[in-house]
């Protein structure tokens, strides 16, 4: 499938401070065309056609009324992240637009840094370490 003919997804950017990681963008290019918000805003009436979905990562960007009512073919917003609580739900709802997010993406690494606390706590681990180091 050719780049143009895959759907676009807009992001906030790749990289950087609040960007999309590399590793993810690497995998969305593989099934979308990915537009950044710049990209977006500098050409609003070209991309807006484009734009099937928009990826939400870390809060960003933010999902307003502004935003989809200038894309016009967009049909999900994803989430990477547990929580919804950013994102307007009904007002989305109300533009025929899904929601969807990662609920299970970070429960085994929650659960296996909990175990990890729990038991250096346990056992000390953090105290004797200090000692350890304080006695070299």
């Amino acid at each position: 499938m050719a780049e143009e003919e895959l759907p676009g997804v807009l992001i906030l950017d790749i990289g950087g401070t609040h960007g999309v990681l590399e590793n993810i963008a690497a995998l969305l290019k593989k099934h979308f065309c990915l537009v950044t918000m710049k990209e977006f805003l500098e050409n609003k009436k070209e991309m807006s056609k484009k734009i099937q979905s928009v990826f939400v990562f870390e809060c960003r960007p933010t999902i307003d009324r502004e935003l989809l009512e200038s894309l016009p073919n967009l049909k999900v917003i994803g989430n990477s992240g547990v929580g919804v609580d950013h994102l307007d739900l009904k007002m989305i709802s109300n533009f025929g637009v899904k929601v969807t997010n990662t609920p299970n993406a970070v429960a085994d690494p929650t659960a296996d840094i909990g175990m990890a606390l729990m038991l250096a706590s346990a056992r000390r681990l953090v105290e004797g370490n200090v000692l350890i180091f304080l006695g070299s």
